[in-house]
Formats: structure tokens, sequence, C-alpha cells
């Protein structure tokens, strides 16, 4: 007849490995998880990394050749809606080559 088939544990011992909270002890606690605040930036700073994101939004056209209130005012000559703080940025700073011109001025075309 069918003889009656044991489990496996009937056949090898079960040995249980003892835990090693070794590896626990020895690893460094891990860093706080809390968001470090950004560092503060100066206006210009501030200023220019708005102008940088104005020049990289394509919505308002192409900046090559042009300056950045060329270009806003081009595209509020065609309804693009471009920000009014980019405006008063430029226009409070006339002189300064950093905020009249584009961020690609000094590639050739």
């Amino acid at each position: 007849m069918t003889a009656k088939r044991g489990l496996i544990t009937d056949t090898f011992k079960v040995v249980k490995k003892a835990r090693r909270n070794d590896r626990r002890d020895k690893k460094p606690p891990s860093p706080p998880t809390a968001n470090p605040e950004p560092p503060c930036l100066s206006e210009r700073e501030t200023h220019l990394q708005e102008l940088k994101n104005f020049d990289l939004d394509w919505r308002f056209g192409p900046c090559t050749g042009i300056s950045r209130l060329q270009r806003w005012e081009r595209a509020a000559l065609h309804g693009l809606n471009p920000p009014q703080q980019i405006k008063d940025i430029l226009l409070k700073e006339t002189t300064d080559p950093d905020y009249i011109e584009s961020l690609w001025h000094s590639y050739p075309l």
C-alpha cells in the first residue's frame, strides 16, 4: 500500500540560528531626516534666479539675440502674459549686464 509521507522536519532536525544583534550595535545612527532650511539668498541672487527662470521658460518665446526687456515686451505684445515682476526687476536695474542680457547672451548664435 502507500507509505505515509512524512514532513521534511521529521527527517532533518530544525536548527534555529541565534540572532546576531551585533550588527545593529555597530551601525552608526542615521542622520535626522528633517529637511534643512535652504540658505538665505540676497536680493540680487533672488532676482537673478527669477530672471534665469524667465529665460528658461519657453512660453514667452525665444530669448537669443535680444535683451530680457525686449523679450518681455514682445511677449506682452503677443498676449503671452509675462510676469509683471520681471519687468519691475528689469526697469529697476537698467545698467547691470547681468540683469539686461539673457542667460544665453555669451553664446554665439
